[in-house]
């Protein structure tokens, strides 16, 4: 609460909620609401715990060439780290989960955070190609989506920058003894002479958990996994759907993929603990965009992001208390942890 970082996520949060909201008539998102069949939350909710569990076997698979760790013991720790992207700042989940894995079964912090940078790598990718597979679509909403620009621009540019950073893993996990020599070469005389035997050390964990991008086969698994996750993820935004009017909207299920690419390639801007604001105003400017109502648009948005966030979040919670941990306690014992593995 204390750091600029959170208060600058906040206003930034409350700049994209103003442009989602800036306009609106409430009473009509709230008639939306009101009337809404929310019956259609659980089947939502059921098809997206499904994808978390096809998450859970992702980076198990990930995770296979350092340690065998079983798809069910992997579940009660991604849920805890997407949790702790919801409620805490700067994605501190992912950093959580990496501490939590390195506490049950042994695996290095800055290795199983290198298995997770690949995670969010190939999310990016597939969100690329919902973009991609959407063309004429996202041709039809080139004009100002009302935060950054259009939409078109930056769904583009944040998949090149996604394709970029695929590519740059791809050739470190290829050539990894030529990849460390570049950066004993050229970064290392760069950072102060204390600092490089833990620097150097952490980089040289970090590369061992890309090990499973050396397979083809691998790469090729853990790409139709990540695609099988978000079009499960896209069958919530299908099933919320069907809770409200719809009436007007051309987009179809293509068109609730583009939503789901573009609002996901959003919610990497630093925004406040449960990317607040940065899903809310791209998903309603798409829907908008697509012949949705307005108030109906951020209706179904709202709730289909409280959706997403609150069931997560309270099982994440749930397993964390099941550990004993609380964030005071993590934060001291991954510091204790951190210089534990920098001795080594």
């Amino acid at each position: 609460m204390k750091r600029w970082q959170f208060w600058a996520g906040v206003a930034i949060s409350v700049v994209f909620l103003w442009l989602a909201l800036g306009g609106l008539h409430l009473a009509d998102v709230w008639q939306s609401l009101r009337t809404a069949n929310l019956w259609w939350l659980l089947p939502g909710i059921a098809v997206y715990f499904v994808g978390v569990w096809a998450r859970a076997w992702r980076w198990h698979y990930l995770l296979k060439p350092l340690k065998a760790i079983p798809t069910n013991a992997m579940f009660p720790i991604v849920t805890i780290g997407y949790m702790g992207n919801n409620i805490y700042p700067a994605r501190a989940g992912e950093v959580l989960r990496a501490f939590i894995l390195r506490r049950k079964q042994g695996v290095p912090v800055s290795a199983s955070l290198a298995t997770i940078v690949v995670e969010r790598i190939f999310d990016g990718v597939v969100m690329l190609m919902f973009v991609i597979f959407n063309l004429n679509g996202l041709a039809a909403l080139s004009h100002d989506s009302g935060f950054v620009g259009s939409i078109r621009s930056v769904a583009v540019w944040g998949t090149v920058a996604f394709a970029v950073a695929l590519a740059v893993f791809l050739l470190a996990a290829m050539f990894p003894h030529q990849s460390l020599g570049l950066f004993h070469r050229f970064a290392e005389p760069l950072i102060p002479v204390r600092f490089r035997p833990r620097v150097a050390g952490m980089l040289t964990s970090f590369w061992t958990g890309l090990e499973a991008l050396r397979s083809p086969l691998s790469i090729l698994m853990v790409f139709l996994t990540s695609v099988v996750i978000w079009l499960l993820e896209t069958a919530k935004y299908w099933f919320v759907m069907f809770a409200f009017n719809f009436s007007g909207y051309t987009g179809g299920f293509f068109g609730l993929m583009l939503m789901n690419g573009i609002v996901n390639l959003a919610t990497t801007i630093p925004s406040a603990p449960g990317y607040v604001g940065t899903f809310d105003a791209p998903g309603i400017a798409v829907l908008t965009a697509y012949g949705l109502e307005r108030s109906v648009a951020a209706g179904y948005t709202l709730t289909l992001h409280a959706a997403l966030w609150l069931p997560i979040t309270l099982l994440g919670a749930f397993f964390m208390a099941r550990e004993g941990l609380r964030w005071d306690k993590v934060q001291a014992e991954y510091r204790e942890l951190e210089q534990t593995e920098a001795a080594r």
